[in-house]
């Protein structure tokens, strides 16, 4: 059984990773998260990161975007929207609005037999920055 001490330290670290990854547009990484958050909690490892980033996902309280150039990105903001990944500096930017009718897309698939749990748009290519030092 976890003392009182260690059990309130991990739920103000698991408190302190989801205002991290809430506080950034960037889609951090886990190896983001730690590094912000080091200064803070110098016993804070990058395994007690990852178990709670796995948690706060499965928990609903933060989405994944995916790999993203090797590592997991994550997001703060769970209302559905759009994400732009750029294939040159590996920028996750968020589109506002819907570009896909989610419950037709949903009813759908489920004419196929399958059942959606959710749906999500992920867009890649070349984002504004690297299309001007590109000089397109």
């Amino acid at each position: 059984m976890h003392s009182p001490e260690k059990k309130r330290n991990y739920s103000r670290k698991r408190e302190a990773i989801l205002k991290a990854v809430r506080s950034t547009t960037c889609h951090p990484t886990a190896d983001w998260v730690y590094q912000t958050l080091k200064p803070k909690f110098p016993d804070l490892s990058l395994g007690t990161v990852y178990r709670n980033l796995t948690q706060l996902r499965k928990d609903g309280t933060i989405i994944s975007i995916g790999n993203v150039n090797g590592q997991e990105r994550y997001d703060g903001n769970i209302r559905p929207h759009t994400h732009f990944v750029c294939s040159y500096c590996y920028r996750v930017l968020d589109i506002p609005g819907d570009f896909v009718n989610k419950e037709q897309t949903k009813a759908e698939a489920e004419r196929l037999g399958l059942e959606v749990d959710s749906c999500d748009l992920l867009l890649h290519g070349i984002c504004d920055k690297c299309l001007q030092k590109l000089g397109k």
